[in-house]
């Protein structure tokens, strides 16, 4: 796993001011090429849940073990950064 990253993709969200675009693309990209990763598959349920695609959303957060935050996504987010951040490689 490249913590360099997961961190780079949380970057790009908020960069992106939690909505689709440029930003979105390029995190989306990175969560696609760590596949089958945990914490890529959890940022990538959050990407879906940006762009309101709540079923998708819902997939990933299963392959990554997670159940989706009942606050914001800015919130999702920060709990996500906080986790990486802490358990850092």
């Amino acid at each position: 796993m490249s913590h360099t990253e997961i961190v780079r993709a949380l970057e790009l969200i908020q960069a992106g001011g939690f909505r689709p675009g440029t930003e979105w693309e390029e995190a989306h990209r990175i969560c696609q090429t760590y596949e089958g990763e945990r914490d890529f598959d959890w940022i990538h349920a959050i990407l879906h849940r940006i762009e309101g695609d709540d079923a998708n959303a819902g997939y990933w957060y299963s392959r990554a073990g997670k159940s989706r935050n009942p606050g914001s996504v800015e919130e999702e987010w920060r709990e996500m950064m906080g986790s990486v951040t802490s358990n850092g490689e």
